[in-house]
């Protein structure tokens, strides 16, 4: 890591220390909003990330999104930040204006149609249902990637912004108690509008999605292990800490090797875009996407079967982290989507192709 980015580390981590406290974990699963929080994040110049500094960004890479990310991760970060950063990232390669505040993106579901139409004015209207968005109702603004008539139109896709208050609105939530709210359109106006760059296709929320949650899921899980391991050695048993018998030493070096290896398939991942976009990273956005979701699977068991019982408690902090990687595991694409993908792309350059087209990532 560049001295840059190390210093990126400590002040994103030494925020989210400071303003995600229990008491605002518990406020934001009751419905209200971590204002003071956005507001730092937002001052501190790290909700845009990958917008150029003439569009008022910090003009920063991929490799800088992904510390942003896997430290709200960590910490459990109740914003949409990760949402943000994509949002903001493509109204900049569209050449629009980024607005102040959270932002959420659509569609995050392959199921969702979205059509741009255009109005009597000649602006862009937006018409359509976006199911359970992150932060859909609470979000100032929305950028939607779609084609005008809606993806199956053929036509090219485009990037539009439409401001909040234009849908009808169905509140949910995830099993982190995170907003997942479904919007209603029907010819809602739309802010502004652009064709997207080449470089971006129509699934690109989808791709960048699934990009965000493997480096949110690879800090979770440094926090459950860290969280264990802690737990290991002051809880006692018999007179000496648990973390002293082997069979909870073996379960504590199955949870460092899963993280271990969350951390470098999302960290991959996050270079591969750097270098050709997350575009041309469909590969390792697959391989992270799956790894990340079956180490989560597999840490957040482990790391509940050594806290025992207290860690089911709500008292317990264990379960801020663990019922957003079992949230964030399904959303953008399971392991067995992604994995299929990575199967069918191996099929169809054939046998003699996969083991040099692996060792040339």
């Amino acid at each position: 890591m560049s001295e840059l980015r190390s210093i990126l580390a400590d002040t994103i981590s030494r925020l989210l220390s400071d303003r995600v406290t229990k008491d605002v974990l518990e406020a934001a699963e009751q419905g209200q909003w971590p204002a003071a929080l956005w507001q730092a994040l937002e001052e501190s110049g790290l909700t845009l990330p990958l917008v150029p500094e003439k569009q008022g960004g910090a003009g920063g890479t991929w490799g800088d999104a992904h510390v942003v990310l896997a430290a709200a991760g960590r910490f459990g970060a109740p914003v949409p930040l990760a949402e943000t950063i994509i949002a903001s990232w493509l109204l900049s390669e569209a050449g629009l204006e980024v607005p102040l505040g959270p932002l959420t993106v659509a569609p995050v579901h392959r199921g969702d149609v979205l059509r741009l139409e255009r109005g009597g004015g000649g602006g862009w209207r937006l018409s359509g249902t976006a199911q359970r968005l992150p932060w859909g109702g609470s979000a100032g603004h929305l950028v939607v990637v779609t084609s005008p008539d809606g993806p199956a139109s053929g036509a090219g896709a485009m990037v539009a912004l439409v401001a909040a208050g234009h849908a009808q609105v169905t509140p949910d939530r995830n099993l982190a108690l995170e907003p997942r709210d479904t919007l209603v359109f029907d010819s809602a106006p739309v802010l502004t509008a652009a064709p997207a760059p080449t470089l971006i296709p129509g699934d690109i929320v989808w791709l960048c999605g699934a990009l965000a949650r493997s480096a949110q899921m690879a800090g979770g899980l440094e926090s459950l292990l860290a969280q264990t391991i802690q737990y290991a050695g002051e809880r006692k048993q018999f007179g000496k800490p648990i973390g002293s018998f082997q069979a909870i030493q073996w379960q504590c070096a199955i949870l460092g090797e899963q993280t271990a290896a969350a951390a470098t398939a999302a960290a991959g991942a996050f270079s591969a875009a750097d270098r050709s976009g997350p575009a041309g990273a469909t590969f390792e956005i697959a391989v992270a996407k799956s790894r990340t979701g079956e180490a989560a699977g597999i840490g957040a068991g482990i790391a509940h079967q050594v806290h025992g019982a207290i860690g089911f408690t709500y008292e317990h902090s264990l379960h801020f982290v663990t019922r957003r990687l079992w949230s964030w595991r399904a959303e953008c694409g399971g392991e067995s989507d992604w994995a299929e993908r990575l199967g069918r792309e191996a099929a169809s350059r054939g046998a003699d192709a996969l083991w040099p087209y692996i060792t040339s990532r």
